[in-house]
């Protein structure tokens, strides 16, 4: 019944997802079995040489993999190509969030706001005269000095449009120099467009980021979100600098109902600004909290690009195409087909070894690939999991273990009745022997599935997932099915008596004394001597098959019962 009622609720959910246009019945598929998008990255050196070396190239590509996987795509193939250009196939078409995330490969810094303004551009008639343009006399004390304002600078602010931003590649922005830009809007928030001052911060110096509900003052959690950072000790030193001098404005402008743009520090990430908050403290251990207007998507938006931001080179898209299924659907077709005859020969296994009790054996592989089926569905809705040629291939291989668990308990059984235990004790006894095996066996699995996933990357993690999800659905239906489908049928008359073709048959079985079915024995009518000799070989079997314990038992039976008798005779 519980069974039931987990297959109710995952079919449920997974119907409420489709209809919604959300999910879909079919498992998503990867990208060696669909195709999808293939972006070719061109490498920029920092400072504009021109040597990359190969340790460079790889760390590129492991950060760029860390930004894919903690976007939810899976399946991803991130490869170098010729040893110059990092290549990114994502399966399906990407969102825009997941493209945007690909094209943000720039180095990550932090900068302080010399001035804001609404994102819409000045116009002509009120751009400011040539006469009153800022016009620096002395060189800048720091970064957040005003006289990194230039005529220049000033008037490319006033006209830069961040309503309507440019499409256009821009030349990369010296680092050592201010910077105009925007920050794009969102659903929630307008355009705003920024002069900021020389990087004092590198994204290369976040150890991590995280996000989270943020505290009261009292330490009770809020229903604000915020997202942390954790600095490196050169990051540390220097973020406590900058916060020091910003927090002088912070105080000067009146504090929480002062507003100026001093005071803030930008986040910059592929030259845009990403965040903008206030300093309202010095931060001196290299863990600031930014706190604001989050939802948990956005702050878990604005944590991942801190994490992932920090790229040891810069990119440019050299080129974005779609391309085929590395393998197609042919390739599908086949493995299906492997699959389809695994659980044949599986199927045909069970039915000539344990006769009827075989159907358990089918019915409970049913249940685990039902079971399966809806996980995998399910998760590519929620987790953008997506299935490979890989992944089908852990799933053929959970039959044959699937099925392992199964004969396990079905051979505890027969033991049981070969020792004259009638079947429904035989049931009983055999499952809690068996149910160790099956644990310990399923824990092997479990953490040669979880080793695998964690240190593999591409398709090996797609089978290592698969392997442990069938763990999970093999144990729950050993558990929540075949042993209490077998409990009822132990009950039937067909089982209960051992039918010859109930795969309980005493004959074949050598069953010591005959077994007949709830305690019933069968007394030995004709050709005494061979059904002594039978009797013999299978008491035999069976003392061979005793444990110590229960050898010891026996023995001391014996004793009693020949005490017993001699006692008898001397009463006579």
């Amino acid at each position: 019944m519980w069974l039931g009622v987990v297959l109710a609720v995952l079919t449920a959910v997974l119907a409420g997802g489709t209809l919604a246009g959300q999910a879909s019945w079919a498992p998503k598929l990867a990208l060696d079995l669909e195709g999808g998008t293939q972006m070719i990255l061109a490498p920029k050196v920092e400072g504009g040489g021109s040597d990359i070396n190969e340790q460079q190239l790889n760390q590129a590509v492991a950060i760029i993999r860390q930004r894919v996987d903690g976007s939810g795509v899976a399946e991803a193939e991130i490869s170098t190509q010729s040893g110059r250009n990092v290549v990114v196939s994502l399966p399906g078409t990407p969102s825009t969030q997941t493209r945007a995330l690909i094209q943000a490969s720039a180095d990550m810094n932090f900068r302080p706001v010399l001035l804001n303004g609404s994102g819409a551009p000045v116009p002509t008639a009120s751009l400011t005269p040539e006469d009153q343009l800022p016009k620096p006399t002395t060189a800048p004390a720091n970064s957040s000095d005003t006289n990194w304002i230039t005529a220049d600078v000033y008037r490319s602010f006033e006209t830069l449009d961040c309503d309507n931003p440019s499409q256009e590649k821009q030349q990369r922005s010296d680092p050592t120099k201010p910077l105009v830009t925007c920050e794009p809007a969102t659903a929630k928030t307008p355009a705003v467009k920024y002069i900021l001052g020389p990087v004092e911060v590198k994204g290369s110096n976040i150890v991590t980021s995280s996000f989270q509900l943020q505290r009261g003052s009292q330490g009770a959690v809020t229903n604000q979100w915020a997202v942390n950072i954790q600095f490196d000790a050169d990051g540390t030193t220097k973020f406590k600098d900058v916060t020091q001098r910003l927090n002088q404005f912070y105080v000067a402008a009146g504090g929480e109902t002062g507003n100026d743009p001093k005071a803030q520090f930008a986040i910059v990430l592929d030259d845009q600004v990403i965040s903008a908050p206030r300093s309202l403290a010095v931060i001196t251990d290299g863990r600031p909290q930014i706190t604001g207007n989050f939802t948990e998507q956005s702050a878990k938006a604005l944590s991942d690009q801190l994490k992932f931001g920090a790229l040891p080179i810069s990119f440019e898209i050299q080129s974005e195409q779609q391309i085929s299924a590395t393998l197609g659907g042919e390739q599908l077709r086949m493995g299906l087909l492997a699959g389809l005859i695994g659980l044949l020969l599986v199927v045909v296994y069970s039915l000539f070894q344990y006769r009827a009790l075989g159907f358990v054996t089918i019915a409970s592989l049913v249940v685990a690939g039902s079971l399966t089926y809806l996980a995998i569905a399910i998760l590519g809705w929620t987790e953008n999991y997506r299935l490979s040629l890989a992944g089908v291939a852990g799933l053929i291989v959970a039959i044959g273990q699937t099925a392992d668990s199964f004969i396990v308990y079905f051979e505890r059984i027969r033991d049981e009745l070969r020792e004259g235990r009638g079947l429904v004790s035989a049931v009983e006894n055999g499952w809690k022997r068996a149910k160790r095996t099956v644990l310990a066996s399923k824990a092997v699995n479990l953490l040669a599935a979880l080793v695998l996933y964690f240190v593999a990357v591409g398709n090996v993690r797609g089978f290592a997932f698969t392997l442990g999800l069938t763990a999970i659905a093999d144990l729950i239906v050993v558990f929540m099915f075949t042993h209490p489908t077998l409990q009822m049928l132990a009950r039937t008359k067909f089982f209960g008596e051992g039918h010859s073709f109930s795969g309980l048959d005493p004959k074949r079985l050598g069953v010591v004394p005959l077994y007949r079915g709830a305690g019933r024995l069968r007394t030995p009518e004709a050709r005494p001597e061979v059904v002594r000799a039978k009797n013999t070989g299978a008491a035999a079997e069976a003392a061979r098959r005793m444990t110590i314990a229960e050898r010891r038992l026996a023995e001391k039976q014996e004793q009693l019962t020949g005490s017993s008798n001699g006692a008898a005779k001397e009463n006579k």
